[in-house]
């Protein structure tokens, strides 16, 4: 029996093993089709090799692939392994063919539509429930297996305490494992983008200080120059537009500084309702052209010190993205809410608009890309900055067509 359990390991262990060596470093660490797949195997695998025990009752480890792909994937994903199992066991035949059918279907029915609720649990609370829900599902297994056998004599409750036990351990042994991947995801994301914004701040600091110096000359002389009597209406023209251009030059310089350290002269400490309120009746006219319904909320105690002139930047390029991602469906509602979660000011900006795929989130606040056929990218960068200055982060959520989320945790 024990060398069975085992086996049984092994077979859930295959599709970690397959992510962790071939895709975790990869920019895209997962295909659903793929997972799909590889639970299918390890499903099969567990049903044609189940546990046997000495008083000669047999039970396997099919559902805890099932559960997990019901509750990461929901039921688009997890449809494709209710079919598949069934098939198989149908194959198989044997007593427990049509039990098994309506089990499953139940299983079905129930599990996944817990999915959405248990991706925004966190990675502890994950690991629980996840055992929790394998535990009953078992529970509930061998409630069923109960009605139909004659007696339940000592036998049957040595099976109940061997299959619960089973299940609870490897399904926790396996959600660790899981959750390790995705923490290691999130980090190496979270480094890359952290020296990506370090990079660029340098280049900026380093850069645009240099770059000033000369543009700041050649303006005075220019204004000089336009206020000589000796030069023509059309030269004065030309000089004219030549300021426009130092101008545009200098607001570019200035945005790639915005990009530097914080300055001292800029850094306050306080709860960000001066610098939330200012933000937010900056963007109002900017959200009522485009038919925008602004809903703000304020619930914040929490102090943290920042520079107050890249916050307030931050949250003008977050506003205005959201609403003009409204702007193709003609309005929506732009929902701001700054509240505190355990130690962290928690920032949520939520709108209703074109929304973006998951291949679009993956690649925001890389220099130079933006969604926006006009866009540069340079504000989104900059949002990323300001908050990694402030050792916070950034989560995206969204779905084509319906909208985006941005979801801004900065610890106090």
């Amino acid at each position: 029996m024990f060398e069975t359990l085992l086996l049984n390991f092994l077979f859930l262990l295959f599709p970690v093993l397959i992510v962790v060596i071939f895709f975790e470093n990869r920019a895209y660490p997962y295909n659903n089709r793929l997972l799909v797949f590889m639970s299918a195997v390890t499903m099969i695998l567990c049903i044609a090799k189940p546990i046997k025990l000495e008083m000669g009752f047999i039970y396997d480890l099919r559902y805890i692939p099932f559960i997990l792909v019901a509750l990461f994937g929901g039921y688009r994903s997890v449809f494709p392994l209710y079919l598949i199992m069934n098939i198989y066991r149908f194959y198989l035949g044997g007593a427990g063919t049509f039990p098994s059918f309506l089990f499953s279907t139940a299983v079905l029915l129930l599990v996944p539509y817990l999915s959405k609720r248990f991706i925004k649990l966190s990675s502890k609370r994950r690991i629980l429930w996840a055992v929790v829900i394998a535990a009953l599902t078992m529970g509930l297994y061998l409630i069923n297996l109960g009605l139909i056998t004659d007696k339940l004599d000592q036998q049957f409750w040595i099976l109940t305490v061997y299959a619960l036990l089973t299940h609870g351990a490897v399904m926790s042994i396996i959600m660790i494992l899981i959750e390790q991947i995705i923490t290691n995801i999130k980090n190496r994301d979270r480094i890359l983008q952290s020296e990506r914004l370090n990079v660029v701040s340098e280049l900026a600091a380093s850069v645009s200080h240099e770059i000033r110096n000369p543009l700041t000359v050649t303006s005075g002389f220019l204004q000089l120059l336009n206020k000589s009597n000796t030069i023509t209406p059309e030269e004065k023209g030309y000089v004219e537009l030549s300021l426009l251009e130092l101008n545009r030059a200098e607001k570019i310089v200035s945005d790639y500084l915005s990009f530097a350290k914080p300055q001292s002269d800029n850094m306050v400490c306080s709860n960000m309702k001066a610098e939330a309120e200012y933000t937010k009746n900056i963007i109002m006219p900017y959200a009522t052209i485009h038919k925008v319904d602004v809903q703000f909320n304020f619930n914040n105690t929490l102090n943290k010190c920042y520079d107050k002139n890249q916050i307030q930047q931050c949250l003008i390029n977050l506003y205005k993205n959201g609403i003009e991602a409204m702007r193709e469906k003609d309005g929506g509602t732009l929902t701001i809410d700054i509240s505190e979660k355990k130690q962290n000011i928690v920032i949520s900006i939520q709108d209703t608009g074109i929304g973006m795929t998951k291949e679009e989130i993956s690649r925001l606040g890389k220099p130079y890309y933006s969604t926006k056929e006009e866009g540069t990218g340079l504000g989104m960068l900059m949002a990323y900055s300001a908050i990694n200055k402030v050792k916070g982060i950034i989560e995206v959520e969204s779905e084509k067509g319906k909208g985006t989320t941005f979801l801004i945790t900065i610890p106090t």
